[in-house]
Formats: structure tokens, sequence, C-alpha cells
């Protein structure tokens, strides 16, 4: 059954041969959908709050993130991102492609 929460708003920002970075701005009960990453990746918050995370397992957990306090996950991590707040967040995901060999 599809979710009936809003789409998080993408908005890609650069793509070239090695990185693509995209803003991701989610109103409040927004979400990205189920995904699966193909790169690994670095999230920098722009904003101070907790998301909602939904492992493609089942498992829920609370990820509480600060403005320009950065992370990085590998290649294959597989949720569902929401904002549960009742303000927008947003942050800047830096993907990084693999090198050509």
């Amino acid at each position: 059954m599809a979710s009936q929460r809003p789409k998080a708003i993408p908005t890609v920002q650069v793509d070239d041969d090695t990185v693509r970075v995209t803003e991701w701005h989610f109103p409040p009960g927004a979400e990205t959908g189920g995904h699966v990453h193909e790169m690994d990746y670095v999230v920098v918050p722009m904003t101070t709050g907790d998301l909602t995370i939904e492992m493609h397992d089942g498992t829920i957990v609370t990820s509480p993130l600060t403005a320009g306090k950065s992370y990085a996950r590998k290649t294959g991590v597989a949720h569902n991102v929401i904002n549960d707040n009742t303000f927008a967040f947003t942050f800047v995901e830096v993907e990084i492609k693999p090198t050509a060999k």
C-alpha cells in the first residue's frame, strides 16, 4: 500500500563525473520513500532535529541531526527517511560516484 505522506523535495545542485549533490527538503510529515543507496554518501544537515528512519527490515530508529554536523554511510543502506517534526527539515546529500578503473 502506498504511503499517504507527502514526498520530500530533492533538488540536484551538482551532478558530474565524481559526485551528485542533492538538497533534500522535507515539509513536516514528508518522506523520501523506501530506497537503497547505490553510492557511498555524506549527509550535511542544514536543520537541527530528529528524523525517523524506517529500515528495510522494518526497524524504526530516530536519528538526531545537528545543523552542520555531517555523517557518512556506505553503499547499500536501505531505508525511508521521514520528517516527523512540526517544522521543515533540510539536508544536503553528497553521493560519491565510483571512479572509473
